[in-house]
């Protein structure tokens, strides 16, 4: 809602005018004869000190989105670029960029888990396991990736062994996990681009997963007011999720009608009410882990975001969602 500024008082310099005009000069004789009769502290009273005043009303507040949307939308629109270049004129290097994703992702967390909570989950098996995951789910299919996943997670229980036992337990579950959160549901994308219309699944898992943040911050922003899970993530509210549905199914019911081969609009509706709930779910688990860790974002490397992972939060859980959909509609090939 736009806010109207304050204007002053008594309606502006006309009505100022106007008053200066009543006291510069008296209307009645008998007013000009009082007041030259009348003491001069009786013409000018002083407020009295111990009438409580009134507390001055506060200025209204503009809501505020939280971050810098010039430079959010700056980086948002370059990385869009860079995603759909390299997604439409050679798979293997939209391959290579979801690699380099990951391994940003496994140093975004590793780092903030070493700081926040003292937990050293080994970053070089977990980097070279992760892009490794995602080559051989494009490669080799699902059967390819459960094993990348498995041979990582052994290099990671072997690999801190090199160091003290103390503190081992809890490195390496979060290594397993750090292995399983980031490049394993990372490696879905690369699953989806393996087909032969790959280009256009991944386009369509990355439209509807942004169009849904949109629509939740859009709608939220504007008229949410019951909080959705005020302990987890404050700012999220049940008309922002209600927005996000809504967003998502419209537009995945056109990306089904006019992206996909084979794909119908009420199966995109479908896949739009999966894919807000999913991105819900997912930028509310990182939530969780943020507010474990005590940190709002999970790096900066991405001006008006925060990290590589603080974008990657609903579209990691949303990847194998969407893929499976897919898989069900109109068949993997």
């Amino acid at each position: 809602m736009p806010i109207v500024p304050d204007g002053p008082a008594y309606g502006g310099d006309q009505d100022d005018d106007r008053g200066a005009a009543r006291l510069s000069g008296p209307l009645f004789r008998d007013e000009t004869f009082q007041a030259r009769e009348l003491p001069a502290e009786t013409q000018n009273p002083e407020p009295m000190s111990d009438v409580p005043q009134p507390p001055p009303a506060p200025a209204p507040q503009k809501k505020s989105a939280g971050r810098d949307l010039s430079a959010a939308i700056g980086v948002g629109v370059g990385l869009g670029v860079v995603i759909v270049a390299s997604l439409f004129v050679v798979k293997a290097v939209f391959v290579g960029v979801i690699a380099i994703a990951v391994v940003v992702g496994l140093w975004e967390l590793t780092s903030r888990l070493k700081e926040r909570k003292e937990i050293r989950a080994p970053l070089v098996p977990l980097a070279v396991g992760g892009a490794a995951m995602v080559v051989a789910g494009y490669v080799r299919g699902a059967e390819g990736a459960w094993v990348a996943m498995a041979l990582t997670a052994l290099a990671t229980l072997v690999w801190r062994m090199t160091e003290r036992p103390e503190g081992y337990l809890k490195d390496v579950t979060a290594g397993v996990f750090a292995a399983f959160y980031v490049p394993f549901l990372a490696t879905f994308v690369a699953l989806m681009l393996a087909a032969d219309d790959g280009p256009w699944r991944v386009l369509t898992f990355l439209l509807l997963t942004v169009v849904s943040d949109t629509g939740a911050y859009a709608v939220g922003w504007r008229f949410g007011k019951h909080k959705l899970a005020p302990r987890i993530s404050p700012g999220k509210t049940r008309e922002g999720l209600l927005g996000a549905v809504l967003f998502a199914m419209v537009a995945g019911a056109l990306c089904m009608q006019f992206l996909i081969d084979g794909g119908a609009w009420w199966q995109g509706l479908l896949l739009g009410l999966a894919v807000a709930a999913s991105a819900t779910l997912g930028d509310l688990g990182e939530s969780m882990i943020k507010r474990d860790l005590g940190i709002k974002d999970m790096g900066t490397l991405l001006p008006g975001h925060g990290g590589i992972m603080d974008r990657l939060d609903s579209l990691l859980p949303t990847a194998p969602v969407v893929w499976l959909l897919l898989v069900i509609f109109v068949g993997s090939a």
